[in-house]
């Protein structure tokens, strides 16, 4: 008898401990009690930089947990991106990413080893079109003038971006395709020297992030010609978006931020980050900021999936189009 009522407790203790929650869902459900780190692939100082920081602020309000920015440079956001593919999915490293890193570099480096399948797609936090701008020494005034000069001497005139693959790049080969221009790519190790050489006269016509080239354009130091995405900026309305000109009409392209973990996250991490999120992007002072800074905060409830494939197919076209290897 002594026997069958050890044997019967120890079976009672180990039905209990099946019950018990293992440490690793213990783990989740204490999430997060630790800081969160995001990456941004950047030095400080971008549109991502202030996209991450504004964000931090509000989801260290959210979680309750200190969240701090770590900016992590170098090979077009590849390296930040990599860093957190490779992260443990615990939610506690995750990545302020844009169009370049997180879609664009995969289709125009073969250095680059991660997939968008090698990420836990949490949500978008803004977009912000990209404009084309024309030297004051060209006497470009508008978008008409550009096509009919560009068109009458093929092969005569440049565009700079910020690099090759860039989303400015892509959208400049967009504006070609669309247009059937001929036209060369300058690529810049950034916008400082492309705007030194716009200012400078020394090349005609470039692709800027619209908050990069607002303070030029607002003191007359360069002409807009037209924003990227399919209808004009709310913060720039005297703009015309390019779309307006019949033979762009298909132009709609721009940057985007988006919020993302390692593969693998535990549903219910990734499900009290996409919360934090969607409330952070109804924060007064974060839409404030955001879109001081020319950024237009997304809407709520958007199918990521659907969203970067339809992005990916989008900018491969061009890739695949103007043939844009690294």
């Amino acid at each position: 008898m002594a026997f069958l009522t050890i044997f019967r407790c120890t079976a009672l203790l180990g039905s209990i401990a099946l019950m018990m929650p293992g440490p690793a869902a213990a783990q989740v459900d204490a999430y997060p009690n630790k800081p969160v780190t995001l990456v941004v692939a950047y030095p400080p100082g971008g549109s991502t930089d202030l996209t991450g920081r504004t964000l931090a602020i509000e989801l260290s309000k959210k979680l309750g947990v200190p969240v701090v920015i770590e900016n992590i440079g170098g090979a077009a956001g590849a390296i930040g991106a990599q860093k957190v593919a490779n992260a443990a999915p615990d939610g506690y490293t995750l990545l302020v990413g844009a169009n370049n890193e997180v879609a664009i570099n995969r289709l125009v480096s073969a250095s680059v080893k991660y997939d968008i399948k090698d990420f836990t797609p949490l949500g978008l936090i803004a977009s912000q079109p990209l404009v084309l701008v024309a030297s004051q020494k060209s006497g470009v005034k508008n978008v008409g003038q550009f096509l009919s000069l560009v068109k009458q001497n093929p092969g005569k005139f440049s565009y700079g971006s910020s690099g090759v693959g860039s989303s400015l790049h892509l959208a400049g080969e967009m504006v070609k395709d669309q247009a059937g221009l001929f036209m060369t790519h300058i690529p810049y190790r950034g916008v400082a020297p492309l705007t030194n050489d716009l200012l400078g006269g020394n090349i005609d016509f470039g692709v800027y992030v619209l908050s990069s080239a607002l303070p030029f354009i607002r003191s007359g130091k360069l002409v807009a010609l037209g924003t990227t995405e399919r209808k004009r900026s709310a913060v720039t309305q005297e703009i015309p978006a390019l779309a307006e000109t019949p033979q762009l009409k298909g132009i709609d392209i721009g940057t985007w931020y988006v919020l993302m973990g390692p593969a693998h996250l535990p549903a219910p991490v990734a499900a009290r980050l996409k919360k934090a999120l969607g409330d952070s992007l109804q924060s007064p002072e974060l839409r404030k900021k955001l879109e001081d800074a020319s950024s237009t905060i997304a809407p709520p409830g958007v199918d990521m999936d659907r969203f970067l494939n339809t992005e990916m197919a989008k900018y491969k076209k061009i890739v695949d189009f103007a043939r844009i290897t690294e």
